[in-house]
């Protein structure tokens, strides 16, 4: 197996509401939708919305017992100063800030914010992860 992911795909109660979320409040472009699912081309793979139910249903699990793992999405940006505009906008576009931007222990700059679903994205500015005018990030 290649070391790779090609998509991350958020199970969520209202697609409209995370549509809507995504597009006009993050000014994300979708590549494809219908009424279950929104895909957007992130780089180099793909993220995703589908319903909630249609994705528990997709890999065998109950809709009323499915839950979410522990875990956090992640968007690195070329400045420090990014950090907390991002940040600005998400919690104008209905997201519920997790905890607001700080200096970080490994030198850089971060804060969190949660989705309509509580899916949580760090907004991070890290001096040592370079950003490739494609938006992919590389390790030093």
């Amino acid at each position: 197996m290649e070391q790779r992911i090609s998509a991350v795909t958020l199970g969520v109660r209202d697609l409209a509401v995370s549509r809507r979320f995504y597009v006009d409040g993050l000014g994300w472009k979708p590549a494809f939708e219908n009424d279950e699912v929104v895909f957007f081309q992130a780089g180099g793979m793909i993220f995703s919305l589908f319903l909630r139910e249609q994705l528990a249903a997709d890999f065998g699990a109950d809709p009323k017992t499915f839950g979410r793992a522990a875990m956090a999405l992640a968007y690195n940006v070329r400045a420090k100063d990014e950090v907390d505009a991002l940040l600005k906008r998400a919690r104008e576009s209905g997201a519920t800030i997790l905890r607001p931007a700080r200096e970080a222990s490994w030198g850089g700059y971060s804060g969190y914010f949660a989705d309509a679903d509580g899916f949580a994205w760090e907004v991070a500015w890290n001096p040592g992860w370079p950003i490739g005018p494609d938006g992919s990030v590389t390790l030093r």
